[in-house]
């Protein structure tokens, strides 16, 4: 174990950063949209029992190869695997993590185009909001600007190294974040009519129940956490030899799906309670998406007194929301590029800001390239790497490691029992869990 690696210094900071990591814009146009369109109460109780029984066990493994290897992700299982083809799991994590960057900071200069529009006023000047959101898209001078722009912020970060970088701004961004979520939450909830949007987020509807129901909230839950990505498993090699992985990964859970029903409790009452057609917004709700964040809520702003307040306040959480998810992703690669090419940090980082803003660049001017980004990652990349780290912690790694990255080399009491329930759901039902997303994304 490379105990000269640098660690994050504080518990806090350790869950601020994986949290950070975790959260982002599908916790506030994702999540909301499909527990409206999956019964409400009954699809975020469906959804907790995934991240109970999938996410959590998945996120712990990750936390254990990247602190048992102190190693980027791809050094990580070659240090742990040497002479094996699990390299290229590792591998497969750096390139998902770029290949995510190259559409994913395009949409985050989206919200750094909108937080100035309402900083300006300029969107509380505007009539068509389907309109001014298309002048953004078929502007790719624009899109590449406010790309850029965002992709040097997250970059600034890096540069400012594990410690003052990544784990200083977690300590600041996640409770400011927290703190506009409820902002914005109480202010929706006191709009007359919001009981009518939180009924329809929160009651269970067993009339919206699909068939689809538990693997939209399985694979909801995968993505949320950041799962397969190779941002844990980076992370976790910032560990201390003291952090408890069990309760960290149930933390990061916890926060992550608060951010994202907080997101839901200010979205569903305010659009019930200030729409003129509930049957129009109710399905622009459930669609969620872009349209939803960046067309049907600004509009909704406008009709609330001091909309140009709320409206900022709104895209200012959205790029908070996003850029503690950039920092992670970056970070992956960037330490990847350091770490197996003996580049400093600097060089490292400022090669993978230029390769970012090449891909992002493409991704601004060709929609098909965008959306070939984000289906291979989503529905490729994450299902397959988080199956494959699952069977390398379940089947491959000694045992008798595995026991000892989980109780801190015996400092930490669990039961045998729940050891080896951990053991037989990373060997046989996640990786079925795994394979159920990816077949049904590809389906999709």
């Amino acid at each position: 174990m490379n105990d000269k690696r640098v660690t994050f210094v504080s518990k806090i900071g350790i869950v601020a950063a994986a949290a950070g990591s975790a959260v982002g814009l599908g916790n506030i146009w994702r999540f909301p949209s499909q527990t409206a369109d999956g019964g409400g109460a009954l699809f975020i109780l469906v959804y907790l029992g995934c991240i109970l029984f999938f996410g959590i066990p998945l996120m712990v493994s990750e936390f254990m190869i990247g602190r048992a290897a102190r190693a980027n992700t791809a050094g990580a299982f070659h240090k742990l695997a040497p002479g094996t083809p699990w390299k290229w799991v590792g591998r497969l994590g750096v390139l998902t993590g770029f290949v995510i960057l190259g559409f994913y900071m395009v949409v985050c200069g989206w919200t750094l185009d909108y937080f100035f529009q309402s900083l300006s006023g300029s969107l509380h000047r505007v009539t068509d909001f389907s309109e001014n959101f298309n002048n953004l898209l078929y502007s790719p001078l624009r899109q590449i600007g406010w790309m850029i722009l965002f992709t040097l912020l997250t970059a600034f970060f890096i540069l400012s190294g594990v410690k003052k970088g990544i784990e200083q701004s977690s300590k600041i961004m996640m409770p400011l974040l927290f703190l506009l979520l409820i902002i914005l939450a109480v202010r929706s909830v006191l709009l007359e009519g919001s009981a009518q949007g939180l009924n329809f987020l929160f009651k269970p509807d067993l009339a919206q129940v699909k068939p689809t129901l538990f693997l939209d909230a399985m694979g909801q839950a995968f993505f949320s956490l950041s799962i397969g990505m190779g941002c844990m498993i980076t992370y976790g090699s910032y560990f201390n030899n003291n952090t408890h992985f069990l309760k960290t990964a149930v933390h990061v859970s916890l926060l992550d799906t608060l951010v994202a029903i907080l997101a839901g409790v200010i979205i569903f009452p305010s659009a019930f309670a200030l729409t003129t057609n509930p049957g129009t917004v109710v399905d622009e709700l459930v669609a969620g998406g872009p349209g939803l964040l960046f067309i049907t809520l600004p509009g909704l702003f406008n009709q609330m007194p001091a909309s140009m307040v709320w409206a900022t306040l709104f895209f200012c959480l959205l790029s908070l929301a996003a850029l503690t998810s950039t920092i992670s992703l970056m970070e992956v690669v960037t330490v990847y590029i350091h770490e197996e090419y003996r580049i400093s940090r600097r060089k490292s980082t400022l090669l993978v800001t230029a390769a970012v803003v090449m891909l992002g660049t493409i991704s601004s001017i060709s929609a098909p390239f965008f959306q070939l980004l984000d289906i291979a990652s989503a529905k490729i990349m994450l299902p397959i790497g988080g199956l494959f780290i699952s069977l390398f912690v379940g089947w491959y790694l000694d045992k008798g490691m595995v026991y000892a990255e989980l109780t801190n080399e015996g400092t930490l009491q669990f039961s045998t029992g729940f050891l080896k329930t951990y053991i037989f759901l990373l060997r046989y039902v996640a990786p079925v869990a795994m394979l159920a997303i990816f077949i049904y994304g590809l389906a999709g």
